[in-house]
């Protein structure tokens, strides 16, 4: 391929990693991780509500990686209260996975970034052998996309195993239980998503500027080289 070709190649997958970079960091400082709706159903079992009635009991939640917001219903109307993560619900939640995630987060950011700068030296620069050439460009790509993984991985057990939005709903709830009516993944989660595929598109685009992967190099290639060598 070309040396033009290859430096649009690699600009292109720089601007991509530094896209990932920034969408992971806004992603970490909302509150659009998770979305349902919370059933009272104390509230609900004593006055036997059904049908329409229902409605009355189903309140709101949303959160993302360090606060959030719910909206209480018991039949008297809705109260709206704020909540953070740190300190407030650190004993109520799996507080080992959810620092996890919030890690791996910023590894996400940090990786992304050093790939975007490599990314960036190769194609204007002259790329060494090591981790700034072709080898490296895979580590940091495939690093940053395993970041992404197991933020989703670690997340959603967090959310769908341990009933995140459940504990969540009935901190500092001594006379009404609340259960999880719906909920589902909101869009700075889906980020996420979109920031792992586009890190395995960069990948594929270094292969697609002609360089091998580094595992599929021969072992006869390094014999001859050395055999040469020594001939001079």
């Amino acid at each position: 391929m070309p040396a033009q070709q290859k430096k649009l190649i690699f600009c292109a997958a720089g601007a991509l990693s530094l896209a990932c970079a920034l969408g992971t960091a806004a992603a970490i400082g909302t509150q659009l991780w998770v979305r349902g709706t919370i059933l009272c159903s104390t509230g609900a079992l004593l006055v036997n509500a059904s049908g329409p009635e229902l409605h009355k009991f189903i309140g709101e939640i949303q959160y993302g990686l360090f606060s959030g917001q719910r909206v209480r219903q018991c039949g008297l109307g809705g109260r709206p209260f704020q909540f953070s993560f740190f300190p407030d619900l650190l004993r109520t939640i799996p507080a080992s996975i959810h620092v996890s995630v919030i890690l791996f987060c910023a590894a996400l950011i940090v990786f992304a970034l050093v790939g975007a700068g490599f990314f960036t030296f190769n194609a204007f620069g002259s790329p060494y052998e090591t981790l700034h050439g072709p080898a490296g460009l895979y580590l940091w790509s495939s690093t940053c996309c395993s970041c992404g993984c197991l933020i989703m991985i670690l997340f959603s057990s967090e959310v769908k195993i341990h009933h995140l939005s459940e504990k969540i709903a009935n901190f500092k709830e001594g006379t009404f239980t609340f259960k999880t009516h719906s909920e589902q993944f909101a869009n700075s989660f889906w980020t996420i998503l979109v920031c792992s595929l586009v890190h395995f598109l960069n990948a594929l685009l270094i292969r697609f500027a002609g360089f091998e992967f580094p595992f599929s190099k021969s072992k006869d290639s390094g014999t001859i080289t050395g055999a040469v060598d020594l001939m001079y």
